[in-house]
């Protein structure tokens, strides 16, 4: 299952009109303008979607900052944005694909096989000397039928053994992971046993992913392996995905555990490890 496209793949289906729903997720913290970004430029047919909004539950203590929708709620975007059965799906953002790997993951989740990130996202594009439109854009509504559990998920109990017994990756940059910061949760810190494992450093400076062959390199060097449970966490189950699909181009399956920190630190009973 390839996981990247590349822009010239994404420019041939589009003259050669083959069927493709293009999705821009730009979304990051502290920029609430991505939809003001995506009505200034964006790929022509691409639809904007609404990080928060759609590819989110209600947040809670209980359950974090970004927990997974309500299956019935996802999938009526997905209809929203033109998705039918058997529809290849690209979804991109101007962030080296860290928020719309949120969209990737999701939708691979609920049983979409052909799902694609495109790889360097809308600078790539560009760069390739590919035009842009600005305004909006929405497709005829789809018929897309959606069904949970293609992705694996795990929990609150479920980490606690990973970390113990197999290989738990913090998403978060480093200074987060060692508590020397912590500008939106409770408390500062990491999951204890976690490994600390950026998701920046699975970009290159071009913001592409770096080649199969270095990630496997880097993850290798982090203790993944085929043998053992592999899960992934970030600040609120974000960026974890922009790590998992990293791990997938580079030979491996992991976990996301969507409550992420901002459900782990919410709790008074689960500990917290500082440090290196």
């Amino acid at each position: 299952m390839k996981t990247l496209m590349d822009v010239q793949a994404l420019q041939h289906r589009m003259t050669s009109g083959l069927q493709t729903v293009l999705l821009d997720v730009r979304w990051s913290l502290g920029d609430p303008h991505g939809h003001g970004h995506y009505q200034s430029a964006h790929i022509p047919g691409a639809v904007y979607v609404d990080l928060d909004a759609t590819l989110s539950g209600e947040p809670s203590v209980r359950e974090g900052r970004h927990p997974l929708p309500p299956i019935d709620r996802l999938q009526e975007a997905a209809r929203q944005w033109g998705i039918n059965d058997g529809d290849v799906v690209v979804a991109y953002d101007n962030s080296g694909n860290t928020s719309a790997a949120r969209l990737w993951w999701l939708l691979r989740w609920a049983g979409l096989e052909s799902v694609h990130l495109l790889d360097g996202g809308l600078a790539a594009w560009t760069g390739a000397g590919y035009g842009t439109e600005g305004g909006e854009e929405q497709h005829c509504l789809g018929e897309v039928a959606l069904n949970p559990g293609s992705m694996t998920v795990t929990d609150i109990a479920q980490v606690r053994s990973i970390a113990e017994h197999g290989v738990l990756l913090d998403a978060r940059a480093g200074e987060r992971f060692r508590g020397e910061i912590e500008p939106l949760d409770p408390k500062a810190g990491h999951i204890p046993g976690a490994v600390s494992a950026p998701t920046t450093e699975n970009l290159a400076l071009d913001q592409r992913f770096k080649t199969p062959a270095d990630l496997r390199r880097r993850f290798e060097a982090l203790g993944v392996s085929d043998s053992v449970d592999v899960a992934v966490y970030c600040g609120s189950g974000i960026t974890a995905a922009h790590q998992i699909a990293a791990l997938e181009i580079a030979g491996y399956s992991a976990a996301l555990y969507p409550g992420s920190w901002s459900q782990w630190s919410s709790r008074s009973d689960l500990p917290v490890a500082t440090g290196a």
